[in-house]
């Protein structure tokens, strides 16, 4: 019986998944209290939705990072077939 290797291809790209999810983490919530702290400026709501759009990146490019890393040390789930 042959053991299960780690697909070094899918983690790496699993860990750069995670590495734009740390960056989108700390940009978005950055860019919303800036934008909060400065409500008379003209930019608000299109910065604010900007915000947002960003620590939403961030939750998926998270959960995607995980499961690329999770598929690369225990490979996919295969389908069965009849």
């Amino acid at each position: 019986m042959e053991t299960q290797r780690t697909n070094k291809e899918v983690l790496a790209k699993g860990l750069k998944k995670m590495g734009i999810s740390l960056v989108l983490m700390f940009a978005g919530p950055t860019l919303f209290y800036i934008v909060t702290t400065n409500k008379e400026k003209g930019f608000y709501i299109p910065l604010l939705i900007v915000s947002f759009i960003l620590c939403a990146m961030a939750v998926f490019f998270a959960f995607k990072g995980l499961q690329t890393i999770m598929d690369s040390l225990f490979g996919k789930k295969k389908s069965k077939s009849n």
